[in-house]
């Protein structure tokens, strides 16, 4: 592997969702520093991103990095977006061609409303699509027809990818409805804005997933990861752990405190009265995922800089960062009702402490705004290649399931 590549590209990203709500792929955002050799990029993929990580769709920004990319990619796993405006180049929608014609994906991207020039069609296996106010709307008229829905109206297009959906509707309609292979990107707020006169309740899948790792008489770090898979599940297990009913001796701190405490037996009591009243919301998958990725990527962030037992704080400092969104009331309030070391609290809280640069440079890299990325990883010091090796080896384990 080359190191020099890492450290001379930003990336950023976002998770492409389908169907199930399951991650179908990763779209990867790289902006070169300078010039890059197209070969030792994919070198260093190839050993990044196992077989059994999720497609990778890259969007390359720079021109001639696109093309050596469209050159030199492999057709597994890989897919590379070549966007509109550089189809300018006559030489690039050639290689565009030669890339197809090799088993290249080639995905064609464009501003809202658009959709591939006819005299090029053909050199795209698929389309990143986005829809127009117009569009959108359109689309939601035609969800709205229950009893003689025709999916000929609406703008949706069968098989394609669409990013920017800004609602649960329209993305039940893109998704269910219309045959969308996936959405890029999840409306977090929107989805969540529907709770906001309910109480939230942790996914009944991920409940019955911590039950079943009970029953089969998995390890401690098995149940631990298991119960940190649902952010919202893992604040109310942490609460009840040091409630005046389980009778703690000292505070409980992290999930394998309360794990040890607690013990498997009445663990699995705790958690099977959660059960009927637990969601079953589809929609709010792709929200959990996506603040257990955060802390994932904490965790590779901060793996040469603290030792295993602190590496769990920071795994908690990153799925607790979001938890205002699920609980609908101010942050602080939320983290001050666990006895939380410090430092946690002031990441989450303050943007202060020394989990605050991990918490920082985290939640930068879930955008397409490499050059803000960049800023951010120049204020806290964090190196480029440091940055981009933790990133990728974090969303080469996502898995869709």
């Amino acid at each position: 592997m080359t190191p020099s590549v890492l450290g001379s590209m930003t990336l950023g990203y976002e998770l492409v969702w389908n169907q199930k709500r399951h991650c179908c792929a990763v779209r990867l955002f790289v902006d070169s520093h300078n010039t890059l050799d197209a070969r030792h990029l994919v070198a260093t993929l190839s050993e990044l991103w196992p077989v059994s990580a999720p497609i990778l769709l890259l969007q390359a920004r720079d021109p001639s990095l696109l093309a050596g990319l469209l050159e030199h990619a492999p057709v597994r796993s890989l897919w590379l977006e070549v966007r509109d405006t550089q189809l300018s180049n006559p030489a690039l929608v050639a290689n565009a061609r030669k890339a197809l014609s090799r088993g290249l994906t080639v995905v064609w991207s464009g501003e809202p409303g658009q959709a591939p020039p006819a005299s090029l069609a053909n050199a795209f296996q698929k389309c990143l699509r986005s829809l127009t106010p117009h569009q959108a709307l359109a689309a939601l008229r035609v969800s709205q027809q229950k009893q003689a829905r025709n999916s000929a109206l609406s703008p949706v297009v069968a098989s394609n990818i669409y990013e920017g959906l800004a609602s649960p509707v329209l993305l039940e309609h893109a998704l269910d409805h219309q045959g969308a292979w996936g959405v890029a990107g999840w409306p977090m707020e929107e989805v969540l804005h529907g709770y906001r006169l309910k109480q939230m309740q942790p996914s009944r899948q991920q409940l019955r997933a911590v039950v079943a790792a009970i029953e089969a008489d998995k390890s401690l770090d098995v149940l631990e990861h298991r119960l940190g898979e649902e952010p919202l599940l893992a604040y109310r297990f942490l609460r009840y752990a040091n409630s005046a009913h389980l009778g703690a001796r000292c505070e409980v701190t992290t999930l394998r405190q309360g794990l040890m405490l607690m013990g498997y037996s009445k663990l699995r009591n705790w958690l099977m009265e959660q059960v009927p009243q637990a969601s079953n919301d589809p929609n709010l998958n792709p929200i959990r995922s996506a603040m257990v990725l955060r802390a994932r990527v904490m965790e590779r962030l901060a793996q040469a800089g603290v030792e295993d037992e602190l590496r769990s704080e920071v795994f908690l400092c990153g799925i607790f960062s979001q938890l205002d969104i699920l609980l609908g009331e101010p942050l602080g309030g939320a983290i001050h009702r666990l006895p939380l070391p410090g430092r946690i609290a002031s990441a989450v809280v303050g943007q202060t402490g020394p989990y605050a640069t991990w918490l920082a440079v985290a939640s930068a890299l879930e955008s397409s705004n490499t050059r803000m990325i960049r800023e951010v990883c120049r204020a806290h010091k964090m190196p480029a290649g440091e940055v981009n090796r933790a990133l990728l080896r974090t969303l080469a384990t996502v898995v869709d399931h």
